[in-house]
């Protein structure tokens, strides 16, 4: 990978981008969908190269954890404290995530419950083998890069008979989104790096309504610094000659029609649903649930538990109005103050893929 990170080709690639952007008319203001290309902007310094050039990189509503609403989060809470007997399995940056009624990490559970860190859903599926004896419930918030691999351990549990395995479900799609953001009109939003590793299930074709619709310009991005550079370029190069459309500059692990075989095995298991983003509000047909035929594996009828809707954010945090890029994590009076890696305010700040937690480690300043 070392020629995605040489220095030449870095500065040639920004070159480049420089004299795009003064074409297009600066400042070109972009929107990477994916926290983790956050993530790389930051570490890698291209935020403010970019700027430099003339482009202006703005974090939307890429991370999962951090558009998951507080709602499933304190349902998530309720159930391990209230019921015994019981195993709330999720991932670590889940359980950090506060809200009014705590967080994971802070619960009391249930005589004989408690909450288990696992590092992917077939960590959950081997704890319900092990333990037939108790409920696991697998809190999973994912996209569709994590999605396939939830599917598939419901689908094993459904196979062995593992009754005592539920999911509880905060599974999203990422192009609906988009739409809504694009709909609202209260961004101003000139092009978009798509998210590679979405992409790499999803495939291009799901964000050609950006460009056929709406009029603007976008590529598939890697996560090396000459990947998004690359993106970036292309984006720009569409601006120029007035041509939107959807660019693939991640070919190496991306295809125009994605993963069928993990496109398949969601849709076997799966179905589209409304849903509710932290921040976004109610987005048509922009989550996932659980198809009929594996109703008994649904935490929320197995449970009688209720996504109550409520307010999401504790007092002060603005942490949806950064994941629509209305604001920037520094704009928040609570940054670096009151919110803290340490003692967060928000799932922003919780998260790794979290605008607010990479401008705290990378960009405070």
């Amino acid at each position: 990978m070392k020629e995605f990170r040489d220095r030449k080709v870095i500065a040639g690639l920004l070159r480049t981008i420089g004299r795009q952007a003064r074409q297009a008319g600066p400042p070109v203001r972009l929107m990477e969908v994916c926290g983790t290309h956050t993530m790389a902007i930051h570490r890698y310094g291209l935020h403010a190269l970019l700027l430099e050039a003339g482009v202006e990189m703005t974090s939307g509503p890429g991370c999962p954890v951090c558009i998951t609403p507080d709602s499933h989060h304190r349902a998530a809470i309720g159930l391990v404290s209230r019921r015994e007997n019981l195993v709330l399995a999720t991932f670590g940056d889940i359980t950090r995530v506060p809200t009014r009624d705590g967080s994971l990490q802070t619960a009391i559970p249930a005589p004989r419950s408690r909450v288990q860190v696992v590092y992917s859903p077939q960590d959950a599926l081997e704890t319900a083998r092990r333990n037939r004896d108790m409920d696991v419930v697998f809190f999973g918030a994912g996209f569709e890069t994590t999605i396939p691999s939830i599917a598939l351990a419901v689908k094993q549990a459904a196979a062995e008979g593992l009754k005592n395995f539920s999911l509880l479900s905060a599974l999203w799609l990422i192009p609906p989104p988009l739409r809504a953001l694009l709909e609202s009109r209260e961004v101003r939003i000139q092009g978009f790096l798509y998210p590679g590793h979405v992409s790499a299930v999803i495939g291009c074709r799901a964000y050609d309504f950006v460009a056929e619709e709406f009029g603007l310009p976008g590529a598939v991005a890697g996560f090396e610094p000459a990947d998004i550079l690359l993106a970036a370029a292309s984006v720009l190069e569409q601006m120029i000659r007035r041509s939107p459309g959807v660019e693939n500059e991640y070919k190496r692990v991306v295809r125009e029609d994605g993963n069928p075989r993990a496109l398949a095995l969601m849709n076997e298991v799966l179905e589209v649903t409304d849903a509710v983003w932290r921040g976004l509000g109610l987005i048509p047909r922009s989550g996932l649930k659980l198809r009929a035929r594996f109703a008994d594996f649904d935490a929320l009828k197995k449970f009688g538990l209720k996504i109550e809707p409520a307010a999401d954010e504790l007092p002060g945090c603005r942490c949806g109005e950064v994941l629509r890029g209305v604001i920037k994590p520094t704009d928040c009076l609570l940054f670096g103050g009151a919110c803290s890696p340490d003692s967060p305010r928000g799932p922003c700040m919780v998260s790794p893929e979290g605008a607010c937690l990479v401008y705290h480690r990378f960009a405070k300043s």
